[in-house]
């Protein structure tokens, strides 16, 4: 947990404010935090308080240090919106018995929500202006990590055997890449270049772990939450006709429907813990991407048991979508098989603010920044009727998002 001096009064002012530029625009390269989706969202800087956090319980101990931020805060907010006030960014670990979550409350905020923007800071009003532009990543060379593709085809058929022999339906599998610069990579770069491209997408950047996720784990605003469930994939030929054909193929495939309905009904059975009601969409719809094709469904519901975004985070966490169904003996037979700590990789990412109310997508199409080395991920849903050289082609589409943001 944290330390004393992370319960310190935090003063807090949030006012009007037009951004100078670009919200990305105003990060500095050290520690930049964004949350942003086409022209809104939220960027920051400095660490006014954060926490690490360790532990099967890290939900529940990230929601106990927040709770004890919100107390110990002073806080004058003339804007009056979602993501004005007190906000922490968050990122947290898919397996907590491997690697730690943080919590981070900026020292400046930068926000920007429907026309609406506003500045936020702790302590002593900054001075905010555009920074000079990050550089390209230099020398880059890419080279697989924790296994070769031939060896992760073998872990792909490992895992079917036991979906054939019935002791699980499905088993989410993910492998890393590692880029290697000739200096380090300054994330604004990839930031940019991934909002530029994937404006569908909530583009972040947490304590190192930058990306642009498509999948909104749960939004949570004035009692109502929305979550965004993808499973079933298939990726564009540069052929407009083919893949008019394909996209059809994909919405009547069996294998991908079903492996849809599994993310479906882990969000949905979840979610029904909260809410008085819950509406779940009787077919999906069809998220075009720039490198993939998604089955997609919007899940919403009215929750009912005052519960914050992080406790439904907590209640929704590992869905089927990233871990697999069962959830637990997909969980067992990935610290089993999977051969890599994912770290935060597939894990929750995003902000909450002093009401509880926040924004978590899944942490996907992303890398971890460290200096000169940048740790990609993919994964997929391993379900009956995969292939384990379709799935391989698979992951390697949705590492092009980070591959590219690393070009010049």
């Amino acid at each position: 947990m944290g330390s004393p001096a992370s319960l310190d009064l935090l003063e807090v002012t949030s006012v009007p404010f037009e951004a100078p530029g670009g919200l990305l625009d105003l990060l500095p390269v050290e520690g930049p935090l964004a949350w942003t989706n086409g022209d809104d969202g939220l960027v920051g800087w400095g660490a006014a308080t954060r926490v690490e956090i360790t532990g099967d319980d890290h939900f529940g101990q990230a929601q106990a240090w927040w709770a004890s931020v919100v107390a110990r805060a002073s806080v004058e907010d003339s804007v009056g919106v979602p993501g004005s006030g007190l906000v922490a960014f968050g990122s947290f670990a898919f397996d907590p018995a491997t690697t730690s979550s943080v919590l981070v409350v900026p020292e400046v905020i930068v926000g920007r929500r429907d026309g609406v923007s506003w500045l936020t800071w702790v302590g002593e009003r900054p001075a905010v202006g555009v920074q000079p532009a990050a550089g390209p990543p230099q020398g880059v060379s890419f080279a697989d990590r924790s296994r070769s593709g031939p060896e992760w085809m073998g872990v792909v058929a490992d895992a079917l055997e036991r979906i054939e022999t019935g002791a699980v339906d499905k088993v989410v599998l993910a492998r890393d890449v590692e880029a290697v610069a000739a200096a380090p990579v300054d994330a604004r770069w990839l930031l940019q270049r991934l909002a530029e491209r994937y404006e569908e997408c909530w583009t972040f950047s947490v304590d190192g772990l930058v990306g642009a996720t498509p999948e909104m784990l749960v939004r949570l605003r004035d009692g109502i939450a929305t979550s965004r469930v993808l499973a079933g994939t298939f990726w564009p030929s540069g052929d407009p006709a083919k893949d008019l054909r394909q996209v059809d193929v994909l919405a009547r495939s069996i294998k991908d429907i079903e492996e849809h309905g599994y993310g479906l009904r882990s969000v949905a059975e979840a979610l029904e813990r909260h809410c008085s009601a819950v509406e779940v969409p009787t077919a999906p719809f069809v998220l075009e991407l720039p490198n993939v094709i998604h089955l997609a469904s919007d899940v919403r519901g009215i929750v009912s048991d005052g519960s914050t975004s992080l406790g439904l985070v907590a209640s929704l966490h590992p869905s089927a979508a990233v871990c697999g169904t069962p959830t637990d003996v997909a969980r067992d037979i990935i610290r089993e098989i999977e051969g890599l700590d994912r770290g935060r990789y597939a894990g929750p990412v995003g902000w909450l603010d002093a009401s509880g109310d926040g924004e978590w997508g899944i942490a996907l199409r992303c890398g971890e920044v460290d200096g000169t080395r940048v740790r990609l991920f993919a994964g997929c849903g391993i379900v009956v009727g995969s292939d384990p050289a379709r799935e391989l082609a698979e992951t390697n589409a949705k590492l092009v998002p980070m591959r590219d943001a690393l070009s010049p």
